[in-house]
């Protein structure tokens, strides 16, 4: 009789610390505002209204990513101090990609200048808001109208998920930026049909 007793009360006190964890963990939320952005990348940027921000595994982890619009004054200033790296891919894609020269690049659209995307790789169970996250980016120099996360084919059996962007300007090109495992690579898809 004491050991069904004692099973009991080992079974009760386990269903107790299960339930307050559950409690623990139920009550844990999250805000994305300009705190964390400030928090993670710089006190330059803040979000874009404009352009909700996407969570994606972009990186192929199985973890999930974090993809935000911002408004950055100057990303290049505060990249070694918040651990993030600054990159162009499309001008990369085109010819010349170093972000301490492109980022002095203007926008065809003033109202565009200092539109970046800020992408955080999640690790762990907290993913994108992790204290430590695995790696942050801040791509520079897209002149976004609108913006998307999707699955893209690369090859036969490769799929990986892919920030499409209706490029702002005359010829409203469509692009892609992705993850290669290395770095964000751009990719033109060509214009509009509109």
């Amino acid at each position: 009789m004491s050991s069904r007793v004692s099973f009991s009360a080992v079974a009760a006190l386990l269903f107790a610390g299960v339930s307050v964890f559950a409690q623990s963990n139920a009550t844990k939320t999250f805000t994305l505002d300009d705190n964390f952005v400030h928090q993670q990348f710089s006190d330059t940027c803040s979000l874009e209204a404009a352009w909700p921000p996407m969570v994606a595994d972009l990186n192929g982890d199985g973890v999930d990513d974090i993809v935000i619009v911002a408004h950055c004054k100057n990303p290049l200033v505060d990249q070694g101090d918040k651990n993030y790296r600054v990159v162009d891919p499309m001008d990369s894609f085109y010819g010349y990609g170093n972000p301490k020269i492109t980022t002095s690049f203007a926008p065809d659209d003033p109202k565009l200048r200092g539109i970046c995307l800020l992408i955080i790789h999640g690790a762990g169970v907290d993913a994108w808001h992790s204290t430590t996250p695995l790696e942050k980016f801040v791509i520079i120099n897209l002149p976004i109208k609108t913006i998307t996360v999707k699955r893209m084919k690369m090859k036969k059996h490769k799929i990986v998920s892919a920030i499409y962007v209706e490029e702002a300007g005359g010829d409203e090109m469509t692009s892609a930026i992705f993850w290669d495992g290395h770095k964000y690579r751009y990719n033109p898809l060509g214009s509009s049909m509109e």
